[in-house]
């Protein structure tokens, strides 16, 4: 089994890259366990599979996707020193793209109990709290009932359901979408929060809601919402007590699984992600709705892709999944062209993609090993 290289490098240095340095000081007291190793990996084995999902075949539909280790000079890089400074280069200019919110995150919002039950050993509350001011929202925790010890934490993202939250609480839908139950009997503390295209828990109303946020926050494209509102979740869930705040997991599929995209590339929080038919491409999927990037990846002068944010994701173990729907073969590129980002931090590159063919859905024999990537990684 591959050993990981132990580094020690500068720890400021490596939150500001991942933050842009605005959450730096927050970030920070929570990655102070962080050895200089890959996040996410805690000494475990690999998933047995690994070496399947990290090889591309021998061949692949080819895909023109510019290099993300080139600097502003056009000159290569080939050192992780070089691939930092670029790093901090890619994340401000996706931040540019997406705008900005007109309030900050500045502690965990206060979490009112609904409502609870138990299952399977599982508690399962239901849960209000203020995404943002004066904008309430829900979710559902689950969590085991007599925890050991301190419980790794999951960020579960529903799919475009007509239920939202319910599906991954196990409520609603086919069980091999209920994640967040699944990884809470696995010993996970699951936090499933709604999406904010459903302004309420079983109705979804996506051009008003996207209309409002709009006129609440002219500057910013619907994915800087939801990148927002999942930050602000990470915050509760990582402030629990009963939550090891240094192996945190996010996992979704089809809108879950933009979502977590994109939490991964811009949170340095998340420990180890599984990401399932969203669509890594910009055309492989509606990535230009209104309530994600809207029309300016329609223009010529759009020069961006999504591996650059699997590049900004690296090192952690980062699973993309698709049944040849939204992802599949076809997404090769996106994840090979981020692979030698992976490597340059002295590791395996945990980056990966497994095909199936199942279609855009979750099939029976697929849904376990994607929680197993979480349970191992995160």
């Amino acid at each position: 089994m591959m050993r990981l290289v132990s580094r020690r490098p500068n720890r400021r240095e490596f939150v500001e890259s991942l933050t842009g340095g605005a959450m730096a000081a927050s970030v920070a007291p929570r990655l102070a366990a962080w050895g200089g190793q890959a996040v996410g990996r805690r000494g475990r084995d690999d998933v047995p599979w690994l070496r399947e999902v990290i090889t591309p075949p021998a061949s692949f539909p080819p895909h023109a996707l510019p290099t993300v280790l080139k600097d502003t000079d056009g000159r290569e890089i080939t050192t992780l020193g070089g691939w930092r400074q670029r790093r901090i280069e890619v994340e401000q200019a996706w931040r540019q793209l997406l705008g900005s919110l007109d309030v900050a995150r500045v502690k965990p919002p206060h979490v009112d109990v609904i409502a609870e039950d138990r299952v399977d050993g599982v508690l399962r509350q239901h849960v209000r709290y203020l995404a943002e001011p004066g904008v309430q929202t829900e979710a559902y925790v689950l969590a085991p009932r007599q925890p050991r010890a301190k419980c790794p934490g999951a960020l579960v993202l529903h799919t475009t359901t007509p239920e939202s939250i319910r599906q991954p609480a196990g409520l609603a839908d086919v069980p091999e979408k209920h994640f967040g139950l699944a990884l809470a009997r696995r010993g996970f503390v699951a936090f499933c929060p709604r999406n904010f295209l459903w302004p309420e828990t079983t109705r979804m109303a996506a051009a008003d809601e996207t209309r409002r946020f709009r006129q609440r926050h002219p500057r910013a494209t619907g994915m800087a919402k939801m990148l927002f509102d999942g930050q602000v979740a990470l915050d509760i869930l990582a402030a629990r007590p009963d939550v090891d705040a240094r192996r945190i997991g996010c996992i979704g599929h089809s809108l879950g699984a933009k979502e977590a995209l994109y939490l991964a590339a811009f949170d340095p929080r998340i420990t180890a992600v599984v990401s399932s038919e969203g669509g890594i491409g910009t055309a492989m999927s509606n990535w230009d709705a209104e309530w994600y990037l809207g029309d300016m990846i329609k223009s010529p002068a759009f020069a961006h892709e999504h591996h650059e944010l699997l590049a900004l994701a690296a090192p952690r173990p980062f699973l993309l999944a698709g049944g040849d729907s939204a992802d599949g073969v076809r997404s090769w590129p996106w994840v090979a062209a981020a692979q030698p980002v992976y490597r340059l931090y002295g590791e395996q590159a945990r980056l990966g993609l497994l095909v199936h063919d199942g279609g855009h859905a979750v099939p029976a024999d697929v849904e376990p090993r994607l929680l197993e990537w979480i349970e191992t990684y995160a």
